[in-house]
Parts: structure tokens; C-alpha cells; sequence
């Protein structure tokens, strides 16, 4: 499809891996796209790791790190942005004396809700464009998208 294009591709099936892999691609790119960071909302990358602190801590920065599958150098940069801006804070580690683990502030618990129901709100905007078969469509696939998603490499 055209990048330019706004007509869906027509269905024809069966579609090798590759072809779902190629249009997949391109629909998550405009999808992000259409629901990216607006104003002072925080980046899909600094929302993610918040998002797992939240979820996932307390947690030392490394196991964040692994958890979002960047380097640690990348991990010191998000984890000193996310202080900076009162969204998480450190505790010592009680296990390890020369590490610490990460919390989510009531700041920060904050942020994650308000920039989900932001995100949120832009794609129902989207969807509401779509016919009801069409959200049944969508609606079938999440569970195999969010099978996807979860898979770590």
C-alpha cells in the first residue's frame, strides 16, 4: 500500500508471515504515529518504563533495563529523566548495599493514568471512524497481537 494511500489494502488471502510482518509494521508505524506524545506527555519510552516500574517494582535499574529490552547506558538516561521529574524515586536495596531499587511516586502513578486515558482517547477517536464490523475485526485480533507483544527476544 502507498504510503499516501488511505484505502485499506484489499483482503487476499492467505497472506504469507511476511506479508502480515510487512503490513503489520506499517500499521503500527501509523498507528504511534497518530497516537504519539502530545505537548508535555511523556515518550512512549520513558511512559514504557514508568509504566513498568509501576507494574513491575520495586526494581533495580538493571532488571528495568532488561525488562525494556535497552542498554543500561540508554536505562541510566530514562531512569535520570524519570527522577528529574519526580515520577519515580530510589530505595536502597536491602539485598545489595551498592544498588538501589526504583518506585513509582504518587506522581508518577499519576502520570501513567492521565497519559493511558490520554492515549486512550485518541484511538477511540480513530475507531470510531470504523464500522462495528470492522471493531469486530479488531476485536478478534487482539488477543493473537497481544500473544505478539508479550514475546520476549
Amino acid at each position: 500500500m502507498p504510503e499516501s494511500s488511505a484505502e485499506p489494502v484489499a483482503d487476499t488471502l492467505p497472506l504469507s508471515r511476511d506479508d502480515v510482518a510487512e503490513r503489520l509494521t506499517l500499521v503500527v508505524s501509523r498507528l504511534s504515529r497518530r497516537i504519539r506524545p502530545v505537548g508535555d506527555e511523556l515518550s512512549h519510552g520513558l511512559l514504557s518504563a514508568l509504566s513498568s516500574v509501576k507494574n513491575s517494582g520495586p526494581l533495580r535499574p538493571s532488571d528495568l533495563a532488561r525488562l525494556e529490552n535497552v542498554a543500561a547506558p540508554t536505562m541510566t538516561r530514562i531512569v535520570a529523566d524519570l527522577e528529574q521529574r519526580g515520577l519515580v524515586e530510589r530505595t536502597a536495596d536491602p539485598v545489595d548495599g551498592r544498588s538501589f531499587l526504583l518506585r513509582a511516586t504518587a506522581s508518577g502513578l499519576g502520570t501513567v493514568a492521565e497519559a493511558r486515558s490520554s492515549r486512550t482517547e485518541r484511538v477511540v477517536a480513530m475507531l470510531a471512524e470504523q464500522s462495528d464490523s470492522a471493531i469486530e475485526t479488531i476485536a478478534a485480533a487482539l488477543p493473537a497481537l497481544e500473544a505478539a507483544a508479550a514475546v520476549r527476544n
